[in-house]
């Protein structure tokens, strides 16, 4: 598995299971076959409420914790220092985990202060039960002002970003200020599955659209978490290390002229 190394010096593969969604044995099921068929990084959040099944998969599948990357979010209301601490102790309780590889901000929240969530992130990280700390659904402000305001290495900014959304300035704003952008929905729920310039390109590798969108953003040195259930799926999301796109087709999808947000909640700051 391909990897990124993060601002905390820590390895996170390129690679994940998004679970948005996925709920019950489903859940549980899916995780446990993710792992054995290579998969080492799995996403998740409180607000899901799948931790437990997660966990339970984990269990199932028999795989030394060391050797997995967990990602975990804490959400936009309790981003007060006890409030960051308590969710914390209580998704490690539900993953059965002693640490979370990455935990991150799940979307920012004006009346909070900034100082305040990473302070508890730095209490964290002192503690050891997290290892690389980060943020979610950051603009380009929202970042630059969270690059000035943690004490620890800020890793990761994880936003929606795929063909029909590609934020070439958040990303770039990013890698200058050393943080990793991961991307939910990369598929964008499938929406991008009969794009003729996907379908074009997809033709040209012997792969298939959503195949060649997870390897455009991995070329971009972009971490992809797609959400699966089915083996066939799972299998298909990890079938992107064996091709490669070249400039004329990176350009192609780059280019095309589609922009369409697929998660801007009532109290996001994004501005489509």
């Amino acid at each position: 598995m391909q990897t990124i190394k993060l601002s905390s010096g820590y390895e996170m593969p390129i690679l994940g299971l998004g679970t948005w969604q996925l709920t019950g044995k489903k859940c549980r099921a899916a995780v446990k076959k993710a792992i054995e068929l290579g998969y080492t990084h799995i996403d998740t959040a409180w607000i899901y409420d799948n931790q437990e099944e997660i966990g339970e998969g984990i269990e199932d599948s028999k795989v030394k914790r060391e050797k997995l990357f967990i990602t975990s979010k804490v959400w936009t209301e309790n981003l007060r220092y006890k409030d960051v601490l308590e969710q914390c102790e209580e998704t490690l309780t539900q993953l059965g985990l002693g640490y979370l590889d990455l935990y991150l901000i799940h979307w920012p929240n004006k009346e909070i202060p900034l100082e305040e969530t990473f302070r508890a992130f730095k209490k964290l990280v002192e503690e050891k039960k997290v290892k690389s700390i980060g943020i979610s659904n950051f603009n380009i402000e929202r970042v630059k002002e969270a690059k000035t305001k943690s004490k620890v290495p800020i890793s990761i900014n994880q936003v929606e970003y795929h063909p029909y959304l590609s934020q070439e300035s958040l990303l770039k704003t990013c890698k200058e200020n050393k943080i990793a952008l991961t991307a939910y929905s990369p598929l964008a729920r499938g929406k991008i599955l009969d794009d003729p310039i996907l379908i074009k390109v997809a033709s040209e590798v012997d792969k298939n659209p959503g195949q060649v969108a997870l390897r455009w953003l991995i070329q971009k040195e972009i971490i992809v978490i797609p959400k699966a259930s089915s083996e066939n799926h799972l299998k298909e999301n990890m079938e992107i290390f064996d091709f490669e796109l070249d400039k004329e087709q990176m350009s192609e999808i780059n280019h095309i002229q589609i922009r369409k947000r697929l998660v801007n909640p009532r109290f996001s700051e994004f501005k489509d």
